[in-house]
Formats: C-alpha cells, structure tokens, sequence
C-alpha cells in the first residue's frame, strides 16, 4: 500500500530499477503502475535521484550517482564521498586516502564492495602519517571513481546489515548491465597538470554494456597514471636537549644556563623535503546478469584494482644529537676526528622551545630514498535472487576478496658539515634554513657517503563470505526478514629492515667514502632550496647491495571466523493521511580470533580468543506528510579492534635486571573486546517538490569498551603468553617466577566507557523560484557538529595517569558547500570541504609530545561541462585550487611536525557515448 505522495518517488524509483531488469519486467512494472515516467539527467538529475534514495530508506542514509563514468569529479574514491554530510577525508599526494565519517575515524567505518566486506591496503611515505595501513581502514584512493555508479552511506543501523561499523557503513556498488536500457557504450579521456610537476598526466575510462532478453554483460576499465609532488618542512618532532657537547661559549650566561637546563626544545630534523612520486592506477570491472525468468535472478560481479607508486623522497636535514643540531658527530674525512657544532645565538619562547638558532660545523645530511609501493585487490561476488511465492523471497551471496600490499626501500644518506640558521619566527610551522660562510648544499665537494637503509613490507588480506537471506510477507503491512551468514577474514604482515648498511667500513676508511659524481645531481624541485641527491641504485650497484631483503617465514598473522544470523521484523501501515514505517531486530554474531606472532624476535606464539553478542535494533520513519519524514533509531553495533591491537607479537623482558621497567610486556592484545556503542539518532527531514530537501539530525553514541593503550600491572598467567616464556626465569626478590609473576605491561585495552554525539544540518536545493538566468542555480550545503572524548592513560614522571583526548580523527566542525548552474547544454559548480583540527596519536609516554594531529583545512574544487552534442561532451576539473597547505602539529603545545603543500590540479576531458 502506497500513500499519495511517494508516489512521485515511486516513479523515479522504478526508473532507476527498470534498467536492472529484462524489458518485459519493466515493461510489467510500467504497467502495472501506470505512473508517468520523469526524464531527469546530469548532475542535477543525479542529485534528484540521490535525495529520493534517501527519503526511501527506512534508516538514515545518503547517496552519490553518477549518470556516466567520469561523471564524478574527483581524483578517487574518497573524494567523491568527501561530498556527504558528515564525511571528511585524510588526504596522501593532495589525493583522498581514508574517511571519517560524523567525527568517528576510518577504523569505525565499514566498506562494502559489491556487498562483501572490504579492506584495501596502501601507505604513506611519511612516518608521520603512519606509513603502512595496518588497521581495518579502507584506504579508497585505490580505486578510481571512474568503476562505480552508486555510493550509499547508512548511518544508521539495522540487524539485517553486517556488524562492524559503529560510524557507518559506506556501500560502493559497480555498474550492472540491466542498469542501462540495451546497448550503452561509453569512452572518457583526459590529460591532466599539476602546478608542482611537469607531467601530461593521462586518465582513461571506458564502458560497454549489452543486454539480450535474459541475459547482460558489462565491462569497464579505468587506467590513470600522474606524477605527484608533495613538499615542504617538517620536524621529527621537538625534544629538550642540553648542550650534549656542542660549543655554546658565545651564547650569553642566562642562555648557557639555559641550555645546560636541558629544558629547552630542539626541533629535530629540521628539514626541507620533498615527496615524489609516480602514481599508476589500473581498475576493471565484469559484471554478468542472468533473468531466466521474472522470479530468478543471478548476478556475477568481479573487480580488479591496482596501485602503483613509485617514490622518490628527499630531505636536506640535520642530523647531530638526536637528528638536532646539537652535539658530536662524525669522523672527520681527514683527520678521524669528531666534529662538535657550535651554536652561537638562540632564541626560545615561552613555551622553551627553540625558535631561532645559528650554527657553525653542525652535521648535514642529504637523504635520497627510492620506493615502490604496490597495492593489488581482486574481487568475485556471485549472488541470486528467487521470488518463492507472492509472499517470500530468498537470496544468496558468496565472494571472495583478496587485497595485497608490497613496499621495498633504500635510503642512501650523505654526510656533511656546515653552518646554518633554523628559523622559525617567521612562520612557526614554516622553518626557514639559511646556510651561511660558503656553505653550499648542492656542492658535491661538501659531503661523503654516510650510511644505506633497506626495509620491505608484504601485508595480505583475504575475504572469504557466505549469506542467505529471506524477506517473508506475513501480512499488507508487513514482514519477517531472517537470515544467516558467514565470514572468514586472514590478515597477515611481514616486515623487514636492515639499517647502517656499509657505514662502518665508509667511517673506517676500509671503503672509501668519496660520492662518485655520476650519481649525484642537484636537486631543484623543492621551491625553496636546492641541494645535492644521488640514484639510490646506482649507489646500492656501486657497492653491491641487494635491496631485496629475505622476508621472515613467521609474518604476523590474524584470522577471524564470525558466524552470524538475524531476525527483523518491518512494518509498513498507514496512519490517517500519513504513513509509518519501523523496524525492529536481533542480530547474533560469534567471533572467533587466532592471532600469532614473535615474541622476542625468536618465539612464534599463537593466542585464541572469542567473544559473541547480541544486536538489537530498532528504525522508525514516520512520513508525517507529502513532504516531511522524521525518522529515529536505536540499536546495537559494533567495530572490531584494528589488526595491529589484535597482535600477538612483542616484546616480554622476562629479566628483572635489564631495562628500566623490569618485568615488563610491550605487545598487541588479542583477547581485546569489540568496541560496543548504543547508537541513537533522530532527525527531521522536509523534501521540497523534485528541487531538493533540508535535514536536521541529532546523534548520540554510547560506546562500551573503548580501546587505547594502557600500562598497567597484570598477572604473568592473565596475559595469554604460555608459561614456558618464564621456565626457569626468577622474579625480583630471586623466587621462581610463576602465573601470578607480575609483569608491566603496555598493550591496547579496553578502558572505560565514551560518549560521542553531534548534530547534522544539510540542504539541498534548485533555485527555480530566481528569475531567468538565475534559475538554473542550485546549491548544497551541510554541516556536522561532533564532540567527543575516551580516555588514555599515560606515563608522566614514570606516573600512570589517566587523561580524556577527543576521538582519534574527530574534527569538531565539517562542513561541505556547492554552488552550481546547470542548463541542458552546459554546466558548471564549485566546491569547497572543510574540516577542524583533529588528533591522530596519544602518546603514552614521549619526551618529545603527548599527542600528534592535523590542523583543520579548506580544500576549493571546481568542475564545469560543455554538451557539444547528444553523445560528446567535455569537461575541465579544477582540484585543490587553493593550493592548501596541510600542517601536522606535535603536543599540545602546537609545535611544527610536519607542512607540505601539494599543487594544484587540472584536468581536461572529453567524453563520448552511445
């Protein structure tokens, strides 16, 4: 039964699902509704399409289609999403790498890909931004946006989903056959700049599509390939330091005593660097729909995506005491002998940290990096559909994902000594480094060899799912969904480093340290200094290294099996002249973890752990009129601990007389809980006649469980470690240790509760009531208020102490803006997305921060097209036009970490289909 006023909804809604069908179903459908068919299309029609996904939905959810490929004007994935009101993104190369979703991180985020979970691993070259992916995150700037045609963001929660994401599940759905009515062939390409490099960076798409009576094929292949270019200074954080040897004889007696205090904060590295690299991107898509007859249906999906990077990385850098400019190092090329620095004139602010400083004979180092980082993921999804009877439907799914990750690296460090100024009261997240009597950076004469340092990186992950669903009517008004399924996940990473290759035979003359000029050359990408870089490889030939290192045969491994199944029960009724629509059900999952890794570098040991629960949920959408929906829900969900807690590997000092904490345990946990929030949200949502809508959503997140890193006192026996780790061993006092030994130990646990909650504003909106030319404006406008904290604790003065920081990721206020005009025959809108400050680390005991995050940012888009016919279109896209400058801060205190700019980047395309 159908009010009067979904009706209209109804109408586009069977547009857009009699593409899926054979003609003869949808021609029955048009039939049997008899309901006058609404032509919309281009961005605006995509739009329209979107806001009637989300007024349909029975939970809190919005939508992205795109009428064709390239029709989303975004780099990837995540920039796409970034749109939706309650998405940001973290960002790698001026690209989108992850989401957070309403102020919760991208660990609380699930992806689905064709209706399997997902997880898709790449990394960052900087260590400050966590280099490797080793969480459940999914990293989207795998895929090109190119492959799909509709993303769906749920927010809210129903027992019939998969658990496993507290902050929402983002569903990413390829393009099918049946989407388009017969034949549909489509070709995009485009050629592409950015102010930072010097390449034509190429992107191409295409699409061909068939349907015959019962049956579809479809193919789509999307390949780009660009150079990237990120630059800037940063820090390897700050860090109090006395003289540690240096010469400070010049410096007035208060700021000797200063320094001799050893309260005074050195940056560390102060360096100009520069990130490039070669970016490739490959995705295909296959789709095979089979219609046998109007109740059955089967639909293939199968998906490759890979990503190449191949990376240069260079940094002008101090390298003294604690990588500061401080202290002794060396030998002198000449004579053997150790240089000490000299620092003539300082100056330090309140807060001590060092904002000015000139050096004489400091170390200086030239590092020159060369990486490849490879991601390749695969997909297969086969999943059906049977109409039973008039009153039940079964469907099926089962799939198979596998995702791997390969890194190599080599770093070849030059070594000099020279004088410089670090200068940081210009722009304190900006340093300006001078280099002064003759010193010259570039100079060839000026440095030797120092040291190489190799490391490679393997992580895998694998998906394996099995579900049968059935949607039972029990009456007009409604029905019982039940169902059942199974998950398999394998996680696996493997890492090994050598580090100080050939330093000691350079340092002891037994090989000459002298830079073969072939290999070097002057480095002039950076913008604001240049200086000496050598070819890693032929550096490595030179001297006969093999950057291939041997990969351990005991990765770090985590499996997990989850058994689930669900009851829900819908009603659909009419009330007076509104319509009420609810859900309500149970879901019970049961998990099963094995987590095995070193132990000490020599012990390969395996812990077991599980855990099950039960999820009710409950969703209301209450159609009060033609045009006003309030919604509410209510539930259960969780989100599992990332991989890296769940592992096994560390290190136990079983020793009471070596290392500062005695009997102590740093290591991964995997007897951890899942996170566990009680999720409540309500929202009232009013639909302005086919020109848009405005929303208000409040949300609240009672979360159970919370992990962060803990050092605490634990029984030897309750750790999970087997007993023979301490056969033999003797506790402080000279007793046998034994299951109730106590060990310090430092591994996530589950601490106490959190609360999170927020409110959601968004509206878009047509400009039909301005009078012509205005009236082909639109606009779209959201905004996410979020506010939350968990606990950490933490070591000051070798004192556990319990702090609150905001959730890891959470920018207290997002919001997105897009003003565009669009007639038939051209185009053209203006984005921007912005995001607060937020945190990304606490430390639980640091001399150089207590926390690590990111200042808030403004990123400007623009897009415009230009229909020359009914088949050929071109586009240009305007990306980052702002050139915004990202800046990492360490402590709390807002210290320079890291500031890197990445260019701006346009694209130009043309697109032709049929």
């Amino acid at each position: 039964m159908q009010p009067s006023f979904r009706k209209r909804l109804v109408s586009l809604s069977v547009m857009s699902v009699m593409g899926s069908l054979p003609l003869t179903a949808a021609a029955q459908i048009a039939e049997d509704t008899a309901i006058e068919e609404i032509v919309v299309s281009g961005f605006r029609g995509s739009l329209l399409k979107a806001k009637d996904l989300k007024k349909d939905a029975l939970g809190s959810q919005d939508s992205i289609l795109a009428e064709d490929i390239a029709d989303f004007p975004s780099l990837n994935l995540a920039e796409s999403i970034q749109r939706i009101p309650g998405v940001t993104i973290t960002r790698e190369a001026g690209e989108g790498r992850q989401i957070s979703l309403r102020g919760l991180n991208a660990d609380f985020t699930q992806v689905q890909l064709n209706g399997m979970e997902a997880l898709g691993t790449s990394s960052s070259p900087m260590d400050s931004r966590g280099t490797v992916n080793a969480s459940r995150s999914f990293d989207f700037n795998i895929f090109a946006s190119e492959l799909f045609n509709q993303i769906d963001v749920k927010k809210s929660y129903s027992a019939d989903m998969d658990e496993g994401g507290i902050g929402g599940t983002v569903k990413l759905n390829t393009a099918k056959p049946f989407d388009y009515d017969g034949f549909k062939s489509v070709i995009s390409a485009q050629a592409g700049d950015n102010s930072l490099t010097d390449d034509t960076s190429p992107r191409i798409a295409a699409l061909v599509s068939n349907t015959w009576d019962k049956f579809g094929a479809l193919f789509s292949l999307a390949y780009s390939k660009r150079d990237t270019s990120e630059q800037g200074y940063n820090t390897y954080r700050w860090r109090p330091r006395n003289a540690q040897g240096t010469d400070i004889s010049t410096l007035s007696a208060a700021d000797q005593a200063a320094v001799n205090s050893g309260n005074l904060r050195f940056s560390r590295g102060s360096r100009y660097s520069l990130f490039n690299s070669e970016q490739t991107r490959l995705g295909a898509t296959l789709a095979l729909q089979y219609r046998p007859t109007t109740d059955l249906s089967f639909d293939l999906d199968a998906l490759y995506g890979e990503l190449k990077n191949d990376r240069g990385e260079f940094h002008l850098q101090s390298r003294g005491s604690s990588s500061t400019a401080l202290g002794c190092t060396g030998p002198d090329y000449d004579s053997n002998r150790y240089f000490c620095s000299s620092l003539t004139a300082l100056e330090y602010n309140a807060n001590n940290e060092v904002i000015y400083s000139q050096w004489e004979n400091t170390a200086l180092h030239s590092e020159s990096r060369d990486q490849s980082a490879n991601t390749e993921v695969s997909q297969i999804v086969l999943n059906g559909e049977w109409t039973v009877s008039n009153d039940l439907i079964v469907s099926g799914l089962v799939g198979h994902m596998q995702s791997d990750y390969e890194s190599n690296s080599a770093k070849v460090y030059l070594e000099s000594f020279g004088d410089m100024t670090i200068d940081y009261r210009q722009d304190r997240f900006y340093g300006t480094n001078t280099y002064q009597n003759d010193y010259d950076p570039s100079n060839i004469d000026e440095f030797r060899y120092h040291e190489i340092d190799l490391a490679e990186d393997e992580v895998s992950n694998g998906f394996d799912i099995a579900k049968l669903d059935a949607d039972y009517r029990l009456t007009d008004v409604s029905s019982l969904k039940f169902g059942v399924s199974f998950k398999s996940f394998e996680h696996s990473n493997n890492n090994v480093q050598s580090a100080d290759e050939m330093r000691s035979a350079w340092q002891s003359g037994a090989v000459s340290d002298v830079i073969d000029s072939s290999l070097t050359y002057t480095n002039t990408g950076h913008k604001k200094q240049n200086w000496l870089s050598i070819n890693v490889d032929g550096v490595l030939d030179e001297f006969g290294v093999n950057r291939h290192l041997t990969m351990s045969n005991t990765p770090n491994e985590v499996n997990e099996e989850t058994q689930a199944a669900y009851l829900l029960y819908d009603l659909d009724m009419m009330l007076a002249d509104s319509e009420l629509r609810a859900s309500i059900g149970l879901r019970y999952f049961d998990t099963d973890i094995k987590s095995t890794g070193l132990v000490n570098g020599t012990d390969y040991v395996t812990v077991e752990r599980g855990y099950d629960g039960v999820l009710p949920t409950f969703n209301l959408a209450w159609y009060a009129t033609e045009n006003l929906v309030v919604r509410a829900s209510a539930g259960k969900n969780v989100t599992r601990p990332t991989l890296g807690s769940l592992s096994v590997s560390g290190t136990v000092n079983t020793d009471p007389l070596v290392g500062a904490s005695g009997l102590s345990i740093s290591a991964g946990n995997p007897a951890l809980k899942p996170f566990e929030p009680i999720n409540m949200e309500t929202s009232v949502e009013y639909y302005f006649d086919d020109v848009g809508y405005a929303s208000i959503t409040y949300f609240r997140k009672n979360i159970d469980n919370f992990i962060a890193t803990r050092v605490a006192p634990v029984a030897f026996g309750d750790t999970g470690y087997p007993m023979a780790l301490i056969d033999g061993m003797l506790d402080e006092n000279g007793n046998p240790q034994t299951a109730q030994t106590i060990y310090t130990f430092s591994q996530p646990q589950n601490l106490e509760d959190s609360d999170f909650s927020g409110w959601e504003v968004a509206m878009q909106r047509d400009f039909e009531f301005l009078p012509a030319p205005f009236d082909k404006l639109g606009g779209i406008v959201n905004y996410t208020y979020a506010d939350g904290e968990s606990l950490h604790n933490i070591l000051i003065d070798g004192e556990s102490v319990s702090v609150y920081r905001p959730f890891y990721g959470l920018s207290e206020n997002t919001y997105n803006a897009t003003l565009y005009y669009e007639t038939d025959a051209w185009g053209v809108r203006v984005s921007l997305a912005h995001r607060d400050d937020y945190l990304t680390q606490v430390e639980t005991s640091s001399s150089d921060q207590d926390e690590a995050g990111f200042h808030g940012t403004t990123y400007w888009d623009f897009s415009a097209f230009y229909n020359i016919s009914e088949n050929l279109k071109v586009s240009l896209e305007g990306i980052n036009l702002s050139d915004e400058r990202e800046e990492q801060y360490s402590d709390s205190d807002d210290r320079l970490y890291n500031t890197t700019v990445s260019g701006r980047t346009f694209y130009l395309g043309v697109t032709y289909s049929m």
